[in-house]
């Protein structure tokens, strides 16, 4: 195999310890022929270099080339737990072998075998067969066509213009271009490192940057600010760092007057300082510093907010230093959670629902918050209880990097995870959010509804504390140092690295044990990762076994809602939404139909209550805007047809088998004017309460059918393990796309059963009610209205018949 001159260059230089490392040439190549390689700075003379083992490379490339000269794909199936490996297989797909037109090949199906150590799956074949000269993609996909996501960070992963990662392999790198290396003695991480090669007609330095090892590095040290009897201890974790200091001081107007003080490391690169007084109310910040380097992001002069300060002043801090014993308990004889199959979510924002209240703003000059919503869910018209749900999902209530306490702010670019956010506090240089939020979570459960906070852990606003502790520790990184951005916010947090999960983890039980909060919806979950949620999940399930945990599975780097099948969490389920906004309006099939009403099964969801089922969140534009008749896609004044096919949709919902859950505003038709991003629109997203009059047979409708899901009779919608395919009989209009389903079809599940009964079509149609003709059904619900005793009766005289009005619902019910 001959390579021009370049080919004994360095590609990159990493270590995998302190005294260990790794070298990769940019092609294959013999240890032997190596030039002497120096540590820049610290000369060790001639690095002896041996040869890894070719198959080592595939734990990152997915590939190698073994001594035979064939070509090994590698797949571990440690990295997708959810794919049953005994009735599924795995194919490998490329432009070799027309990429789909491999499943069902058999000469690309992958078989187990055991490698290093690890039963992997792998397929072997010869050079000739993957007809590549130099490099080609690849990527693996299953026998039902389902592309498995490439590893963005792999080495040779190679993205095109369309976004879209695919595996690059290449002849010229088989496995055989990496060597290892043993240092004299340990780096300092504070430093950076280079190696020096020094080649017959050149001198390359290449960066010489911590491997994988470093994203190990941990300690279980209480970290922050921590009150001890009479004397404050102060600790931060930054593995990088030359130096780090803190600063406390008690006058807010003179920060400048703050003591600074050098704090020590110890071995696991925590920095402490321990100061002899309580110092509870103080203010204080951290600053450090560190190598410089594309990798980095020190700044000796900046202030970093403590990531575990328990209140701050602003999204630039400084934290305040607080001493929790000082603050009661929680006690709620009275209040039970409902179990995860009985809940009615709905999701708000914490200013939107007070901010057209004119008692919430009355001589205010700042926007409402925490205190103002806590007063207004004391009063018997507190929207969320009147609208009859049981758990209210807060859009996050972290700290975030609003500007100010004047500007609206949806929450989703956290600068702190253990501050309730300063904005919403009455008082923040006092540290008042901390009472006020603890207050808020107390009333809204003494109105018999859950908390639920929506929480942010892939990403962080700005100003990026994290990133001034260690950018290349706490975040993603490109092979230029250059920040990866799956969020579509600036960056992803790197979660599995175990001081980041730490901050996840402590945070989330900090909000469980010292606020209350029954549950969380995590945002973009998909970048925290299964391993870290899985995590997130034994350590909360051990504090508090009821919790409610609800996943958004999905990111612009991938969807993992089939992987979280296995798992205690509830997804939200983009594929119901996406097909109730189409099938609404006259598109969609009732195949698809029957799927979604019986919970998504087997695909998204193995138990009933793991979809979360929803047609509108605060992303994207509202349902009416989205479906409404009017062409500039506004809302504001819907048609008949839009009141319509809005009944439609609630009954839909709440007739599906999941959680439903509801965004603020939906029962009155709340509409953002057609606009599709309102993050920072406070005009827009207000809740404006006298829709309610203007549209109260819809609103009206909305509340009958949640009451309804919580009835004794809803009970046949509100399953805890999944039920048999027998419970459900469906019914297809001849000529139409509606749908007919009688719900407990086998009676084994109690003594009544449900018809419910769906026409998206601007046509009437007829259903054949078959042997379901001789049960005695008698309606509780049509499209407009749930019916009184007095007008229970079944509108179709004919008997085996019935007649389905156009764009329209009904529900009867027939005893066993």
């Amino acid at each position: 195999m001959s390579h021009s001159h370049e080919s004994n260059r360095i590609a990159k230089a990493f270590l995998t310890s302190l005294n260990e490392g790794v070298i990769e040439l940019l092609h294959d190549w013999k240890a032997s022929r190596m030039p002497p390689i120096s540590l820049r700075g610290k000369l060790l003379g001639h690095l002896k270099l041996h040869p890894l083992p070719a198959s080592d490379f595939a734990s990152e490339s997915r590939y190698f080339v073994d001594q035979d000269g064939q070509g090994v794909f590698v797949f571990d199936p440690n990295e997708y737990p959810a794919i049953n490996y005994e009735s599924t297989s795995i194919y490998v797909a490329g432009a070799f072998n027309g990429w789909q037109h491999a499943v069902g090949d058999s000469s690309w199906r992958m078989s187990f075998e055991s490698l290093m150590g690890k039963r992997v799956l792998t397929l072997r074949c010869d050079l000739e067969k993957i007809n590549c000269e130099e490099d080609c993609l690849f990527k693996f996909v299953t026998e039902h066509h389902h592309w498995l996501a490439v590893d963005a960070e792999a080495p040779n992963a190679i993205r095109d213009s369309d976004g879209n990662y695919n595996y690059r392999f290449s002849s010229r790198i088989s496995g055989r271009h990496r060597f290892g290396f043993l240092l004299r003695k340990p780096v300092d991480l504070s430093e950076n490192n280079y190696l020096v090669y020094r080649a017959r007609n050149e001198t390359q330095r290449v960066y010489l940057s911590p491997g994988s090892f470093f994203f190990d590095l941990k300690s279980d040290k209480p970290l922050g600010a921590i009150i001890e009897g009479e004397q404050t201890v102060f600790r931060l974790f930054a593995p990088r760092a030359k130096w780090v200091k803190v600063g406390y001081f008690n006058d807010l107007s003179r920060p400048k007057d703050a003591d600074w003080v050098l704090m020590r490391k110890d071995k696991n690169f925590v920095w402490e300082a321990t100061i002899g007084q309580n110092l509870a109310g103080h203010y204080y910040w951290f600053k450090l510093d560190g190598p410089n380097s594309a990798y980095s992001h020190f700044d000796p002069n900046f202030d970093i907010l403590d990531p575990y300060a328990k209140a701050t002043v602003s999204r630039h801090g400084p934290g305040i230093i607080i001493d929790q014993s000082v603050y009661h308990g929680f006690e709620y004889p009275d209040f039970h959670c409902p179990q995860w199959q009985d809940l009615i979510i709905l999701e708000a924002h914490t200013q939107d629902l007070v901010a057209n209240l004119s008692e919430a703003n009355n001589g205010k000059e700042s926007r409402p918050g925490f205190k103002e919503l806590s007063a207004y869910s004391q009063r018997e018209d507190f929207y969320p209880r009147r609208l009859g749900v049981n758990a209210i999902e807060l859009q996050p209530v972290q700290e975030n990097d609003s500007r100010s306490r004047d500007e609206y702010h949806w929450g989703y670019m956290t600068s702190n995870f253990f501050s309730p956010a300063s904005s919403y506090a009455s008082n923040p240089e006092q540290g008042s959010q901390i009472e006020e939020f603890r207050e808020l979570v107390s009333n809204i459960r003494k109105q018999g509804m859950a908390v639920i906070l929506d929480v942010v852990y892939n990403h962080v606003g700005e100003p990026a504390h994290l990133m001034y502790i260690d950018k290349l520790y706490y975040f993603h990184l490109a092979a230029d140092g250059s920040l990866t951005n799956w969020s579509g916010c600036g960056n992803d947090l790197r979660c599995d690295a175990p001081m980041a999960k730490r901050i996840i983890i402590e945070s989330l039980k900090h909000l469980v044990e010292f606020y209350g909060v029954d549950g969380f919806r995590f945002d973009l979950a998909d970048l925290v990762g299964k391993a870290v949620l899985q995590e997130i999940e034994c350590e909360l399930k051990t504090i508090r076994p009821d919790i409610i945990l609800i996943a958004e599975p999905w990111s612009f780097r991938g969807h993992i809602g089939m992987e979280l099948r296995d798992t205690g969490y509830a997804s939200w389920n983009d594929g119901y939404r996406e097909f109730v906004r189409h099938y609404i309006c006259g598109e969609g099939s009732r195949e698809s139909l029957e799927y979604f009403l019986k919970g998504s099964p087997e695909y998204y969801a193995y138990w009933p209550a793991q979809t979360v089922n929803y047609v509108e969140s605060h992303d994207d534009r509202v349902w009416i805007d989205m479906i409404t008749e009017n062409l500039d896609g506004d809302g504001f004044a819907p048609t008949a047809k839009d009141m319509r096919r809005t009944c439609m949709m609630i009954g839909l919902l709440m007739m599906s088998i999941g959680v439903p859950m509801l965004h603020a505003g939906m029962d009155f038709m709340a509409t953002k004017r057609g606009v599709r991003n309102t993050y920072q629109r406070g005009d827009l997203n207000a809740l404006d309460y006298h829709r309610i009059l203007d549209f109260a047979s819809v609103s009206s409708y909305f509340r009958e059918w949640i009451a309804f899901r919580k009835s004794k009779l809803g009970g046949l919608l509100r399953h805890f393990s999944r039920v048999g395919d027998d419970f459900y009989y469906f019914i297809h209009p001849s000529g139409s796309n509606g749908l007919v389903c009688v719900y407990n079809a086998s009676g084994n599940y109690g003594s009544h059963r449900l018809l419910f009964a769906i026409n998206p079509d601007e046509e009437a149609s007829i259903a054949m009610l078959e042997h379901w003709a001789d049960c005695e059904w008698r309606q509780l619900a049509n499209h407009e209205r749930f019916l009184g005793e007095d007008l229970f009766s079944m509108e179709n005289e004919a008997g085996d018949q019935l007649y389905l009005p156009p764009l329209s619902i009904g529900l009867w019910i027939s005893d066993i």
